[in-house]
């Protein structure tokens, strides 16, 4: 420590030393992790780490980098002039002027600044790759080879709409074909089970909708703020706290709901404990490496998570480049039900490219509690498509005011907004990536000459192209709340299993900032 203190010192962006041109405040680290603006290179590492682990312990209140610092042999300090490009120079005692270097963060920087992610997170985000859930497939095989069976686990793949959107657009494919491509993939590899999280998201939309017309009727806390995104989810936490937390909804995200799913009924109806069953999700989105984490989807009794690994759609186009497999010539194979056998069709939901959660609480409290039949939804834009508004009037009067904002520029007015009691919506679709999810950051990246803006775009039609359903109509999601959860959306047993709880990160200056 004494030698690093020599050569190093640990600068906030926001200090006064002239080497950091400026700051990247807690909440533009998460808006770039979350939107993956580090580059390819830097996020299609096989896990997220932090270096120097020992140095980070508690979260920060400002965004640190590590900045080298040449001894000074006078003892007289330096003139810095701020120039109109914003650039900064030195000023020598002899007039003399240097341009001083602009600080570089780069991803591990990012993270090594525990404000977004302490050290104890990154020890579980290691375990989130795809290398663990090969080590997983080997040791299995492994067992089987030396007559072990008690010790394989069944292994479960979990894929989102929007990370097979993304390998479709990569793949030149359709939705569909991509789909049961990426079954055939992964049971070719040793993967015993491929589900679609789109039918857990049913439950997350079902559940938020009820939450979502008990606190307008009974006059709880609005706006009710979605809780999918768990970028956003971050940064309420360790950013606003107990202020913020109320308002979010509490149903979980469809991975975390798919998580539960699959510990608990599917390993009863396989009789299997949780612990024996290895779950991975894939994703759009890094972020869902530390959802996965979270103590609140550990189950003690069993010493298992949930949601035991967490892959995004980069690291699913690496392992296939791993294995040298052209996904357009593998096999296609229809992906499994959770009542056991296989799904022929699979269905979206309307609304966007975020899970629709907008449209679908919007028609659902338009009907329960005002008797309207919304036969489309009119989205407002307001200066920008990140931040839409959506309004139900009846006889003149507005009875419900919707909107969905993207982007941490939109959460931050968002905020701001609700802290001076001048927010007037009912319920905020909140998403950390501009764009929304099939923007995340861990969607795979274009090659030139297709740009990111092409990309996405293809992205989002592959997306869409998914024929919909509305969520009460799911007979597999309607049969578990029947057999599982014994009671509808919104009841106890329903808020027990299929809710969740958030917690406030207090902020404490890091010991590096004491000699200041």
């Amino acid at each position: 420590r004494e030698r690093e203190r020599e050569r190093f010192c640990f600068v906030p962006c926001v200090s006064r030393l002239s080497i950091v041109d400026c700051a990247l405040d807690l909440v533009l680290a998460r808006g770039l992790l979350a939107s993956g603006r580090f580059g390819r290179a830097a996020m299609a590492s096989h896990a997220l780490k932090l270096t120097d682990l020992n140095d980070f312990i508690t979260p920060s209140q400002a965004c640190i980098k590590p900045v080298e610092v040449k001894p000074q042999t006078s003892g007289k300090a330096a003139k810095i002039r701020i120039e109109a490009d914003g650039s900064y120079t030195q000023i020598g005692d002899d007039g003399s002027k240097t341009k001083l270097e602009k600080a570089s963060i780069t991803l591990n920087d990012c993270l090594a600044c525990s404000g977004c992610v302490t050290s104890a997170e990154s020890v579980l985000i290691e375990m989130q790759n795809h290398k663990e859930m090969e080590k997983v497939i080997a040791e299995n095989l492994i067992a089987y080879q030396q007559g072990r069976p008690d010790d394989v686990k069944l292994v479960v793949v979990s894929l989102s709409p929007q990370a097979v959107a993304s390998v479709a657009a990569q793949f030149g494919l359709q939705w569909g074909q991509a789909m049961r491509k990426l079954c055939g993939f992964f049971k070719s590899i040793g993967v015993d089970l491929v589900f679609d999280t789109a039918f857990s998201r049913v439950f997350s939309l079902l559940e938020s909708q009820e939450e979502f017309v008990k606190r307008k009727s009974e006059g709880g806390m609005l706006p009710m703020l979605a809780s999918a995104c768990p970028g956003w989810i971050c940064y309420a936490e360790k950013t606003h706290g107990d202020f913020v937390l109320p308002y979010i909804s509490t149903a979980k995200s469809p991975q975390q709901v798919l998580g539960t799913v699959v510990k608990q009924p599917l390993a009863k109806r396989l009789g299997k404990t949780p612990d024996s069953i290895y779950h991975v999700s894939v994703m759009p989105c890094f972020d869902k490496k530390l959802e996965a984490s979270r103590e609140d989807f550990y189950q003690e009794a069993f010493s298992t998570r949930d949601v035991d690994c967490v892959i995004t759609s980069i690291e699913v186009e690496s392992l296939l480049q791993e294995k040298g497999v052209d996904l357009s010539s593998v096999a296609e194979v229809p992906h499994d039900s959770i009542l056991g056998g296989t799904v022929s069709e699979t269905h979206s939901h309307a609304g966007g490219g975020s899970g629709g959660y907008l449209e679908h609480i919007y028609r659902y409290a338009a009907s329960r509690l005002f008797n309207v039949d919304v036969e489309e939804v009119a989205y407002k834009a307001k200066r920008t498509t990140d931040f839409q508004e959506v309004t139900l009037e009846v006889d003149g009067e507005v009875k419900l005011h919707f909107a969905l904002a993207y982007g941490f520029k939109c959460i931050q007015n968002v905020v701001r907004k609700i802290k001076r009691k001048k927010c007037p919506y009912d319920f905020i679709e909140i998403m950390a990536c501009p764009k929304g999810c099939n923007n995340g950051g861990g969607q795979i990246r274009p090659a030139e000459p297709e740009t990111p803006k092409e990309r996405f775009e293809a992205v989002d039609a592959v997306y869409k192209s998914v024929p919909v359903e509305k969520p009460e109509s799911n007979a597999v999601v309607q049969e578990l709340y029947s057999t599982w959860i014994q009671g509808d959306p919104g009841c106890a047993t329903a808020v027990s299993l299929l809710h969740t709880q958030y917690h406030p990160v207090e902020k404490t200056i890091i010991p590096h900032l004491e000699s200041w």
